[in-house]
């Protein structure tokens, strides 16, 4: 495990971001004409997001808006946009470059930050390399990674090897969606309401009938935006996993079983969807989630679950264990 001093007390926002200014350009063979400050907003090529250029690239500002929001610590991962996969074999320098950066910002917030690094999904070899460095560093847990890279999804190939080797290095993953442009969803900001939902799905769905969980060491696994349409789909998928030798070839346990082995954030934006996803997921493995500082981020992460019944000191736990330690005052877990 990398993150080898303690964090600061209190509910654990495992899904929020942060870039540095030098390296908002993006990665080489990115589509989208790379982030820009014009006049403290941030803007994707010429589209605004609204909101202040510093809460996605300053780090002090990240801090106070964490104290102000009653976190006791954020986990902070790249934008999407920022992921390595357009020219992977062109990105070492700017995965490397962010690495580096981000264990350097993290490392001065006295535990209330915690990073999640890059790495590249096409080469094995690279991402141990990596993966390795990572686990070294100060105050990094793991990586974040898109649902999808390539056309295809982690019960096979590179992506699936990538997983076994975060595993082995006691790395925690979280699986972020890119929206992907369909032209059916290029038209009322489909390519995220939609879009997002459905790759974290197809990821959920690759790892349960993959029987990835069954060859990986404890792995701490987490899908954003309470996975995606994943809790209402798992009954469909145990009627085909009885049904289908297509469906159950691959695993060996029912989806349901495994499902409760993976790691869930809390942006649902619903209570009723959040209380599907707490019939189906694991207690201990249900995180807090805000995506901040996005226009959908959840503006009151730790308000939104304490008024639907969760608990502030069960949230920090289970943020804690998917970090890969077990509580504020016990022992780190070995890896």
């Amino acid at each position: 495990m990398a993150v080898h001093g303690d964090i600061r007390a209190g509910v654990v926002d495992v899904h929020a971001h942060w870039l540095p200014r030098e390296l908002l350009a993006l990665p080489p063979g990115n589509p989208l004409g790379g982030m820009n400050d014009r006049g403290g907003a941030l803007f994707l090529g010429d589209i605004p997001l609204s909101f202040p250029t510093a809460a996605m690239t300053d780090i002090d500002t990240i801090v106070a808006d964490t104290r102000e929001a009653g976190l006791g610590v954020r986990v902070i991962s790249a934008p999407p946009f920022a992921f390595p996969v357009h020219a992977p074999a062109e990105a070492d320098d700017y995965v490397a470059a962010y690495n580096q950066q981000l264990a350097d910002a993290v490392s001065n917030t006295d535990g209330t930050l915690v990073g999640l690094g890059l790495v590249r999904l096409d080469d094995v070899a690279a991402a141990r390399r990596e993966l390795t460095r990572l686990a070294g560093a100060e105050g990094v847990a793991g990586i974040a990674v898109p649902p999808v890279a390539g056309g295809r999804s982690y019960d096979g190939g590179v992506l699936r090897e990538v997983l076994g080797v975060a595993a082995e290095l006691g790395l925690s993953v979280l699986m972020h969606p890119m929206q992907l442009p369909r032209p059916e969803w290029d038209h009322h900001y489909l390519v995220n309401l939609i879009g997002n939902p459905v790759e974290t799905t197809t990821a959920v769905a690759s790892v349960l009938l993959g029987g990835v969980l069954e060859d990986l060491p404890d792995p701490r696994i987490c899908f954003v935006h309470g996975g995606g349409c994943a809790p209402s789909l798992i009954g469909r998928w145990g009627h085909g996993w009885r049904s289908r030798d297509d469906v159950h070839r691959g695993s060996t346990r029912p989806p349901a079983e495994s499902f409760r082995l993976l790691y869930f954030d809390t942006i649902t934006h619903d209570p009723q969807a959040l209380r599907l996803l707490r019939a189906h997921a694991s207690p201990d493995r249900i995180l807090c989630g805000s995506d901040y500082p996005f226009d959908m981020a959840q503006p009151d992460p730790v308000g939104f679950l304490l008024d639907n019944g969760m608990d502030a000191a069960a949230l920090e736990a289970n943020g804690r264990g998917f970090l890969g330690m077990r509580t504020a005052n016990g022992p780190r877990e070995s890896t």
